[in-house]
Formats: C-alpha cells, sequence, structure tokens
C-alpha cells in the first residue's frame, strides 16, 4: 500500500459539487492499493499512520501524534499513486489493484482507524473529485509497505 500523508489545518472533498468529507486539523491521506497488498500491509499502513509524531510540541519539535492534538482523517482513495512513469509519458498503473480489492482495502483501512478512536471523512471511492487542502508546514510524509 501507498499513502501520500499531509499535515493539514484543513481539508475537503467534493463530488459533483457536494462536500462529502471536510476535516479541520489533521491529515489528509491519498491511499492507493497494490496489486500484491495483504492483509499484514494494511495493518501497517494503519499503525504508521495513525502513530506519525509530525505535529509540534511544545518546544517547536515534531513530537505529537494525531491522536495528541485531537487531529482528524480525510482518506482519499488514489489508484494513481501506482503509476509507473519509467517508459514513455503515460503512466501504467498495472500495479494498482483492480477496484474490488481497492474497495475492500480502501474501507477496512477507514474503518480500522475509525476503530481506533479517530474522526475519518471521507471521499467517495471511484468517483471524480476535487480536493481542497491547506498543508500545515507543509508537512508530507509518504509511505509504501513496502519499505516499512
Amino acid at each position: 500500500m501507498r499513502a501520500c500523508v499531509q499535515r493539514v489545518s484543513s481539508a475537503s472533498v467534493t463530488v459533483e459539487g457536494k462536500i462529502t468529507g471536510q476535516i479541520g486539523r489533521g491529515f489528509l491521506v491519498l491511499l492507493g492499493v497494490g496489486t500484491d497488498d495483504t492483509e499484514v500491509d494494511l495493518k501497517k499502513m494503519v499503525d504508521k499512520v495513525t502513530g506519525l509524531r509530525v505535529f509540534d510540541d511544545e518546544a517547536g519539535k515534531m513530537n505529537r501524534s494525531l491522536a495528541d492534538v485531537g487531529g482528524s482523517l480525510l482518506v482519499v482513495s488514489q489508484f494513481t499513486l501506482y503509476g509507473n512513469c519509467q517508459r514513455g509519458r503515460r503512466p501504467s498503473f498495472i500495479e494498482a489493484a483492480l477496484p474490488e480489492k481497492g474497495r475492500e482495502f480502501y474501507e477496512t483501512f477507514v474503518a480500522m482507524v475509525r476503530d481506533r478512536g479517530f474522526t475519518v471523512e471521507t471521499g467517495i471511492f471511484q468517483a471524480m473529485m476535487d480536493v481542497a487542502l491547506v498543508n500545515d508546514g507543509p508537512v508530507t510524509i509518504w509511505l509504501d509497505t513496502a519499505f516499512l
């Protein structure tokens, strides 16, 4: 699995002119599922995202987690994180999971994060979405379970 995690002061996702998810302080998580991903990868990603300590403490150091600051998550499915541009100029997406698996893992990720007590808002799987955010910092972390 791959995730682009952005620390935000606010973020929202709009589908067909309607806001489907909106948060204040927290993480915007663009989440991609790969063809070879397993439930082990899913748990690793949930653990890593919910445990990231990228919020400033009183000394201005990144020591606080999402739970420490009472933050929320906006999770958006993003198969294009598996775009391979090694050849030519048109990305190949053959490493991205098929929609059935992608939806299952995306929904399970959201459920697992909610089970940990976090407020989670979402986009709509396979919809064309407009994502807006105010990146706080900016802080952007790239995660890939192949390297966790």
